[in-house]
């Protein structure tokens, strides 16, 4: 069979990748992919303005046109999502893996997401929505103590600000909703308690539909837990970013809390998205804060996190196609998702002066023998290949730079300590003009504490 990944980063290699093991895939196509995807076994880029809807439809029609019956779309990013990239495709007769336009919205307006968890009973963080300015700087004096504040709308990964106090907070609220920083996405904020303790993520296949629902086949099943580093430097310090690193399973995690965020919050939203007649066939991502009290909803993704998936997807004991597959026929209630013993460290190796401004079109350098002994395996992100002659200053295919997070290096081990040592050991085997990574990837403490 044929498949389509859609997305240019981190994830999409690696969602490429793990259709690619499958014996039943003959090629992987990846809408536009990136300069890992370009040379990944079974796997082809195909040009395509990741924000023009129509144009990926029409490029997915065409590469689809006369492939098996069982051929099928991955939608990675929020972004297609959210602009209605999987009902365009279903209306096109495609299958596709990627939730319809209407539940899209838990990812696309955190507002929307939140009156959902209320409306449904899902443990979250709680929180009140502005439209108005000065309302807000009025709550934030009123609660006078450390808030989240969160623009309603994507802003890749900078709608979030952290506020100590009252000063932090207000100046979040007005570069979001006077300044005009993040656009539309900031017309609209959410104050939200602070709340301390571990976070941790979990990534989940989701095949929920009104004929699923029905049947009594309707199902989330969740991953391994995974845990992300957010901030920029060792120790939690520094800025955010889109994530720094990441580990799977979380050392450590005890099965009452797996148990509690199953009865609180996993089972919650399922009975919301069949109470809503939704049609979400694809991933959700499970953002969780590990309270005294419990675990508790911070926010959904409407898709696998990055750089979550490749940390998570290596463990992977069964055929990602086929769970694919059981996600769009309805029948992932019956799939068996085993999972390999053992742990993964992923450290995200990033260009000089990011999550700001950074420079592009840096040759990239790979010790292939080095990275190949230690068993890891490179996932890349913001890279690309220069195809210019040698004579314009780099050899022709040349990988470079792009972007700001370039790539990670997953490996695996018998627990978390092998898994950083094979990880760390094979990033040094990779070069770049300015690369920049944090040491402590997967060390207790590493991850920052409090809702990011």
């Amino acid at each position: 069979m044929k498949t389509i990944v859609v997305g240019s980063g981190g994830r999409e290699h690696a969602i490429a990748w793990a259709l690619a093991c499958s014996p039943d895939v003959s090629e992987v196509l990846c809408i536009p992919g990136n300069g890992g995807t370009a040379v990944e076994p079974k796997c082809t880029n195909v040009s395509a303005n990741i924000h023009d809807i129509g144009a990926i439809v029409d490029a997915c029609t065409r590469e689809l046109s006369g492939t098996a019956e069982d051929s099928f779309v991955v939608i990675g990013p929020e972004d297609p999502l959210a602009a209605g990239l999987a009902s365009r495709l279903i209306d096109a007769g495609i299958r596709v893996v990627g939730p319809s336009h209407n539940p899209a919205t838990l990812e696309a307006s955190k507002d929307t997401a939140k009156k959902f968890m209320k409306k449904h009973g899902v443990s979250c963080a709680q929180s009140e929505t502005y439209t108005d300015m000065v309302d807000a700087i009025a709550a934030v004096h009123r609660i006078n103590g450390p808030v989240v504040i969160k623009a309603d709308g994507l802003a890749g990964g900078k709608g979030v600000v952290v506020a100590p106090g009252p000063e932090v907070a207000i100046k979040a609220i007005q570069d979001f909703m006077a300044t005009g920083t993040l656009g539309s996405a900031g017309r609209k904020v959410l104050i939200e308690e602070y709340l301390q303790g571990d976070e941790i993520s979990i990534l989940a296949a989701v095949s929920v539909t009104p004929e699923s629902a029905a049947a009594g086949t309707a199902t989330i099943k969740p991953f391994v837990p995974s845990r992300d580093h957010k901030r920029l430097r060792d120790g939690a310090q520094g800025p955010n970013t889109g994530g720094m690193g990441a580990i799977a399973p979380v050392p450590g995690l005890d099965a009452s809390i797996l148990e509690q965020f199953r009865t609180d919050i996993l089972e919650p939203t399922l009975a919301g998205l069949i109470a809503e007649k939704y049609d979400y066939r694809g991933f959700i991502f499970f953002g969780l804060m590990l309270t005294p009290s419990g675990p508790k909803l911070l926010e959904y993704n409407v898709r696998l996190g990055d750089p979550e998936t490749q940390a998570v997807l290596p463990l992977m004991d069964f055929d990602f196609a086929h769970m694919c597959m059981a996600i769009i026929d309805g029948s992932l209630d019956s799939f068996d998702l085993r999972w390999k013993p053992g742990f993964v460290c992923s450290p995200v190796a990033v260009s000089r002066g990011y999550p700001l401004s950074y420079p592009k079109g840096l040759p990239i350098f790979i010790n292939h023998d080095a990275v190949d002994k230690s068993g890891a395996r490179i996932f890349f992100a913001g890279a690309t290949n220069d195809n210019r002659s040698s004579n314009e200053g780099s050899p022709a295919g040349q990988l470079v730079t792009s972007g700001g997070r370039v790539l990670a290096v997953t490996a695996v081990g018998d627990t978390i300590d092998i898994a950083r040592k094979h990880a760390y050991q094979a990033l040094k085997a990779v070069s770049f003009e300015g690369m920049f990574f944090r040491q402590d990837i997967g060390l207790p403490g590493a991850a920052v504490s409090g809702n990011l």
